[in-house]
């Protein structure tokens, strides 16, 4: 065992400790007063079903936290990388088929072992508290469609850039960052015309009060719209959601059924002039520079230290190999990803302000308002979080604090 053997067990461990500090930091605000601002989200048994929900949830992280946590050093101290690298030696000798296999039978074993965890979170707690819509043949179906899109996405991309570290050596960082920045772009533009379907149905919003509201909206604003579709996301929840995609004759937007059902139809339109605020901030834009320039940084790192014996040798694996290297590295680099998320959480926020004020500007603020006191009741949402765990976690500000900037 190696003393970067030891390093990982440590940012494994010392990850999970604080983890764990923010989980029981943030539960203990449960029972906070809540503000004068939110006392009409829930009435008083919706409050305490609320409350009962967080710390279900809160006691549920901390088994499966803890489980994946022993899982994980488990597999490392008993040679569970170096067992599965044997048996992919045993079977080819081909280093992206050896990566292939290596990853297959990791991920697919790994989800095995936690699919009880997500059985329970489903059909136990969600069914409790009144949200699941999804049926135990439509769970595993997901299951398989996950495998199969893994394997062919993260597959190809992995032997592509094995293949250019073959064939550039420590360069093929370089066209590994090309590959993988052009997919995220691709992505980007067709994952709800490609992706979106293999899970969910999506039918154009019906001509009606509500279409015409979204277009007059969208023709104020200067916002060319041609694509507006409903997603079926009744179908396994009944929370509510509406996402911005796409960017050029490819944008669209994506309403959730739910959110048509749960809000009224200025509300509706409220909540699509901030995802245009997104758009109209070039957020979207930013976000996916941000996101490859940070791909490309990872990968010229592990260019660095992808030769070095130590790095498979740090996950008990004896051969070198590309494989396992990446397994080490990806650990080894971790904290530096956990910085780098902390800064993109931070300017999420600061976006999200921003696509408030461009719908308040643009719309007004009272129906946004209105439609996120009522998403964040049928979400049964944390109305009082702690500020380290926000810091930490929260892509968006909370509710409090966007509705105290929307009335500013």
């Amino acid at each position: 065992m190696s003393f970067l053997f030891y390093i990982i067990i440590a940012i494994l461990i010392l990850q999970f400790l604080l983890e764990t500090y923010l989980d029981i930091l943030n539960a203990r605000h449960y029972n906070d007063p809540v503000p004068d601002e939110l006392n009409d989200v829930f009435d008083i048994t919706e409050y305490q079903k609320s409350q009962e929900y967080k710390k279900t949830r809160y006691r549920f992280g901390l088994v499966s936290s803890t489980f994946s946590l022993l899982l994980t050093l488990g597999f490392l101290i008993f040679g569970g990388f170096e067992w599965v690298d044997g048996i992919v030696r045993g079977i080819t000798d081909n280093p992206i088929l050896m990566a292939l296999l290596f990853f297959g039978i990791i991920l697919i074993m790994s989800d095995i072992v936690t699919t009880p965890f997500s059985y329970y979170s489903t059909f136990v707690i969600e069914e409790k508290f009144g949200f699941n819509k999804t049926t135990p043949g439509l769970f595993f179906m997901d299951k398989l469609k996950g495998w199969l899109m893994s394997g062919i996405l993260g597959g190809g991309i992995l032997a592509a850039i094995i293949w250019f570290y073959q064939w550039a050596g420590n360069n093929f960082w370089i066209y590994a960052w090309a590959i993988v920045a052009l997919f995220s772009l691709f992505m980007n533009l067709f994952y709800s015309r490609l992706i979106v379907p293999l899970f969910n149905k999506q039918t154009p919003l019906e001509s009606g009060s509500l279409k015409s509201k979204i277009e007059g909206y969208a023709q104020k604003v200067g916002f060319e719209l041609k694509n507006i579709f409903v997603i079926d996301g009744s179908r396994r929840s009944t929370k509510a959601n509406a996402y911005f995609s796409g960017f050029g004759k490819e944008k669209r937007i994506t309403l959730y059924d739910t959110l048509i059902n749960d809000l009224e139809e200025d509300e509706i339109v409220a909540v699509l002039a901030h995802e245009v605020g997104h758009y109209k901030r070039k957020h979207i834009i930013f976000n996916l520079a941000a996101t490859i320039l940070l791909t490309g940084l990872t990968l010229f790192i592990l260019s660095l230290f992808i030769n070095n014996p130590e790095i498979s040798e740090a996950i008990g694996v004896t051969r070198p190999s590309f494989h396992a290297a990446l397994i080490g590295f990806g650990i080894l680099y971790s904290p530096i990803s956990e910085v780098t998320g902390l800064v993109m959480n931070y300017l999420s926020r600061k976006f999200e302000y921003e696509a408030d004020d461009y719908a308040k500007n643009t719309f007004a603020p009272s129906p946004l308002i209105s439609s996120l006191k009522k998403l964040s009741n049928n979400s049964l949402s944390n109305l009082t979080p702690h500020p380290a765990y926000v810091f930490m976690h929260y892509s968006h500000p909370p509710l409090i604090d966007r509705i105290r900037n929307l009335k500013a």
